[in-house]
């Protein structure tokens, strides 16, 4: 409404009445944002499985989502692991079943503060097959308790992100059907 009343040169007010005497509905601010946001529609399309490997890979995702996701947040599907594969598997269902563009997907890392930025950032673009600029600033931590140190990932952890809350919807919602499953 802001952009009609600013295009049109008239008080918001007046947009208000004339589309409350047309009986058109508003959008909320939030659906306004991602409209704005995604001018072009969502910016993925989920498929369905129809072969064998969709269903597996489906299945996967999902899976890697409900036990490494974060689900605290509404707005991001964001996976974190020290494990490569489980990276790159997320990747593939995020590409083939929700075909979200590459462009959409970011990357971050996390290491102990003994360990090399560099040889993270190296070893998870080489692991990953994508460039090291795709990475952000990497975060290091101190060290975390005793007993596990000496296992601790020596690269860090990597975390993939896609900021879409219609996507983080989708995947909450099949979770949802999947625990609702009956035996």
């Amino acid at each position: 409404m802001g952009q009609i009343a600013k295009e049109l040169h008239y008080c918001p007010h007046t947009i208000v009445y004339w589309m409350r005497k047309h009986h058109i509905e508003r959008r909320s601010r939030s659906d306004a944002a991602y409209i704005q946001a995604n001018p072009k529609g969502n910016p993925f399309h989920i498929t369905y499985p129809k072969t064998a490997n969709e269903h597996f890979l489906y299945g996967l995702g999902l899976g890697i989502y409900w036990g490494e996701g974060t689900k605290a947040t509404n707005f991001a599907v964001r996976v974190t692991n020290s494990d490569p594969g489980i990276i790159r598997t997320f990747r593939t269902f995020l590409h083939t079943i929700c075909h979200v563009d590459t462009t959409r997907i970011r990357y971050s890392i996390v290491t102990f503060n003994d360990s090399s930025p560099n040889a993270a950032k190296s070893y998870w673009a080489k692991e990953l097959e994508i460039s090291p600029d795709k990475f952000g600033k990497i975060v290091q931590i101190p060290t975390q308790g005793k007993g596990t140190y000496k296992r601790k990932s020596l690269f860090g952890i990597c975390t993939i992100t896609v900021s879409n809350t219609k996507l983080k919807t989708w995947i909450m919602d099949e979770l949802k059907k999947i625990k609702n499953k009956p035996d």
